[in-house]
């Protein structure tokens, strides 16, 4: 049985090609039955789907992690600019990415490493199909359902937005009155909303985090 394990767990590159086919079929999907049955997520409205510490919902991220935008950061780049920038960055990270995923598949690299790498080069792939594409292959959500292959998409190529839907509110409680800047206001933890794609990121991630001194010595 162990045997059995380990050699299902040990990745070759057929095995990292089918995991990072099933990432992304799983995000896409998601994505495009949100995008195709519900609009937009109004703030503070009804939630698509509300079991209290598990929410789904519809929005779409413009920008980076938290919706932040390069324009937020360097105020003289408009938003526009600053979008492609941001899209033209995480196509070259995903072709060096792949690449370094194709050397060390070729190796006796780390299992660790490798299905960390795969993950999170399927989710960056998730989110730039969006980034790219989504724009030209949908009409708006605003207000009303997008519509798969327009005459005329939301926007551009390159200029799409990423779709999110799962939130897990955890709780939610008021700052004392005490705490500076931020004293009597709600807080809900884990408001944040993102999708498959961003969940294995952060898998991903969280393997090179917490294993590192195994993957990388």
């Amino acid at each position: 049985m162990t045997l059995l394990r380990s050699s299902f767990l040990n990745l070759n590159r057929r095995k990292a090609l089918i995991l990072i086919i099933l990432v992304l079929v799983i995000d896409q999907v998601s994505k495009m039955y949100i995008k195709l049955n519900f609009p937009l997520s109004v703030y503070g409205g009804n939630a698509i789907v509300d079991w209290g510490v598990f929410k789904i919902l519809f929005i779409e991220n413009k920008g980076m992690a938290w919706g932040t935008k390069i324009s937020d950061i360097v105020p003289f780049i408009s938003e526009e600019v600053g979008k492609l920038i941001l899209t033209l960055f995480r196509l070259v990270a995903i072709a060096f990415l792949g690449n370094w995923l194709w050397k060390i598949l070729s190796t006796k690299s780390s299992q660790l490493l490798i299905w960390a790498l795969c993950l999170i080069f399927a989710g960056a792939i998730g989110n730039i199909i969006d980034s790219v594409f989504y724009g030209i292959w949908f009409s708006h959500s605003y207000g009303q359902i997008a519509e798969f292959m327009p005459e005329q998409g939301y926007a551009s190529l390159f200029y799409g937005h990423v779709v999110d839907m799962l939130q897990f509110p955890l709780a939610t409680w008021i700052w004392p009155t005490w705490v500076p800047f931020v004293g009597g206001e709600s807080y809900t933890f884990f408001e944040y909303v993102f999708n498959i794609a961003d969940f294995a990121i952060s898998c991903g991630v969280g393997i090179l985090l917490f294993f590192n001194k195994r993957i990388f010595g």
